[in-house]
């Protein structure tokens, strides 16, 4: 018998096919609920019927014990939607590019000033070669 996933096994039947059979004592995997879904379950939860919020939280599957924690932190104010991914990767592609737009215009600044420094360092030259060549 040969494994090629952890949670399936393969067998041959009699004719020698194979047969992928679900694996019974694979582990289940947790379920992760992130925070906006927590959220989102809570106001559902509320607005339920008092007599149908059990049958909310079986369909759900989540417990009371979970619901009541939530809240908690809810009203507690520890348990807030965080801004998206997307959105914390555009703040900081917008920082990295404020940073490099301030560091150019310092160079660019800096620049200018040499420049007007040339400048002035040109014309003087020139008006000691006009006097020289008049003497």
């Amino acid at each position: 018998m040969t494994t090629t996933n952890p949670a399936q096994a393969a067998s041959r039947d009699q004719n020698g096919d194979m047969q992928d059979n679900i694996d019974p004592a694979a582990r289940p995997t947790r379920r992760i609920i992130n925070t906006e879904e927590k959220l989102a379950l809570l106001a559902a939860y509320d607005a339920c019927d008092p007599g149908k919020k059990g049958e909310f939280a079986r369909r759900n599957a989540i417990y009371s014990s979970q619901l009541t924690e939530w809240r908690r932190a809810r009203d507690a104010g520890t348990l807030v939607a965080r801004e998206s991914t997307a959105l914390r990767r555009d703040q900081r592609e917008f920082d990295k590019l404020e940073q490099r737009n301030k560091r150019l215009e310092a160079e660019l600044e800096r620049t200018r000033l040499a420049l007007d420094i040339v400048g002035k360092a040109h014309a003087l030259l020139e008006k000691l070669s006009e006097r020289a060549d008049n003497e």
